[in-house]
């Protein structure tokens, strides 16, 4: 993916890991317009005031989720095509003074349903409802998945969830969009559902960059192959570069590399170079997760939380001969680390 798929913001999914009880949120450049969310911000209504919520799909939801303007979806990531999509649904709540609801689903339907096929995810919860948010979402209401739920066949969802309980005022979707049992309720069935509901319903086409649709599978692509412009042990201390070291991650992580990144620590922003891979100089295979806050001199980070930013890919990891040759290229890793991260930091 290209430059023009980054966020000028650096607006990010988060992962999160654990070493000893320290809690680290890696994150991964994603796809949407730091001017969307302020849009969205600008334009919302005083009344609307934002609310996160997870309710069974047989609970009422709360009153300000209701006579909205709804979109459902997984919205793992977070990317260009949510933030089209959520531009597009507050374009139509606005005119109706109507709240805009995000209706999601924890966990994904794919655990219940073939979980051998779950995809890793791109972003833990907290962060994907942020980040609705950001773009516009007065309301995200998270419907907890049951085998009973997913047994409803479109027009029940329709008709119980959209309808019954939400009292749903207008929808939108994009031209992919599946729902139901078996995801047998396509994009016209919701249509035909709409139109006979008297539901105003908007149709939102995929973005494109570089011809290609920007979707969750692209970028889960884009990061297995280490592609973050477009998308330890205590050995790091006594070579003098002092790591944070994780392990146990829940979401999904950039392929092996070396990375240029910024990490936030106490509400303060680093400079900072990202190793993950095995160390193949001192013979270890185990694929881990090193993070170096470059000019942090602060100690062990356990029991912090730590957010990183990839930026960029700087080299593949590989075994040197020596390691006075690994601390020369570490060296010249943190420099460029720094000189990346620098446009997006002011203390460096």
């Amino acid at each position: 993916m290209s430059d023009n798929d980054r966020p000028s913001s650096l607006r990010s999914l988060t992962t999160y890991y654990k070493d000893g009880g320290m809690a680290i949120g890696v994150t991964s450049c994603l796809k949407f317009p730091h001017h969307k969310a302020e849009e969205a911000r600008q334009i919302r209504p005083a009344e609307h005031a934002m609310g996160s919520h997870t309710i069974d799909w047989r609970e009422p939801p709360p009153p300000e989720c209701l006579g909205g303007a709804v979109a459902v979806g997984n919205f793992d990531g977070v990317h260009r095509g949510h933030a089209s999509l959520l531009s597009a649904l507050v374009a139509l709540a606005r005119p109706r003074s109507a709240p805009t609801v995000a209706l999601t689903f924890d966990p994904h339907p794919l655990v219940l349903l073939r979980p051998d096929q779950v995809p890793p995810a791109l972003t833990t919860p907290e962060d994907r409802d942020r980040f609705l948010h950001e773009l516009g979402a007065d309301q995200v209401v998270t419907l907890r998945t049951t085998r009973e739920m997913l047994q409803l066949s479109a027009e029940q969802f329709f008709s119980e969830v959209i309808c019954n309980r939400f009292a749903a005022r207008a929808m939108v979707e994009g031209p992919n969009f599946g729902f139901g049992r078996g995801r047998a309720g396509t994009v016209d069935t919701l249509g035909k559902l709409c139109a006979d509901a008297g539901i105003a319903l908007t149709v939102v086409q995929p973005v494109l960059i570089g011809g290609s649709e920007v979707s969750s599978s692209r970028i889960r692509s884009a990061l297995i192959a280490g592609d973050v412009t477009t998308v330890g042990q205590r050995r790091g201390a006594t070579l003098g570069f002092p790591t944070a070291n994780l392990i146990d991650c829940p979401t999904l992580i950039p392929g092996n590399g070396v990375y240029a990144a910024t990490a936030l620590l106490d509400q303060k922003l680093w400079a900072a170079a990202v190793n993950i891979g095995p160390n193949p100089t001192f013979g270890e295979n185990a694929r881990k997760v090193e993070v170096h806050l470059i000019g942090f001199a602060g100690g062990p980070l356990y029991g912090h939380s730590l957010a990183v930013n990839f930026i960029r890919r700087l080299r593949d990891t590989r075994p040197f001969p020596s390691v006075s040759d690994l601390v020369n290229q570490l060296t010249e890793d943190i420099r460029q680390a720094r000189e990346i991260a620098a446009p997006h930091i002011l203390h460096i």
